[in-house]
């Protein structure tokens, strides 16, 4: 199982807290099983709110190949060929000036 990322542990937290006090603001209860259920509702609640935020996409040559079709390996041949292909160079960047 991953680690959660940083985006999913402030969603989840800010979650359980914002429902808790909500919850008990509106409940309005003073028994203690009221409070524990309500705890348990957040708990849950931040819990399913952590777990929906979407994960981060892997970045980088690699993770483009994989995202393509095993049917287009042509495509992908083409594809990295011309990401390496650099950029023209400025007559400047050739012949640095040398004092």
């Amino acid at each position: 199982m991953p680690r959660p990322t940083a985006a999913q542990l402030a969603y989840g937290s800010a979650t359980v807290l914002v429902s808790t006090i909500a919850m008990l603001l509106l409940s309005q209860t003073s028994t203690g099983v009221g409070v524990a259920v309500i705890c348990a509702a957040a708990l849950a609640l931040g819990l399913l709110v952590a777990l929906t935020v979407p994960a981060p996409s892997r970045r980088g040559r690699h993770a483009a190949t994989r995202a393509k079709a095993p049917g287009s390996a042509a495509g992908t041949a083409d594809t990295t060929a011309a990401a390496r292909v650099s950029a023209p160079r400025t007559a400047a960047a050739e012949h640095p000036v040398h004092h």
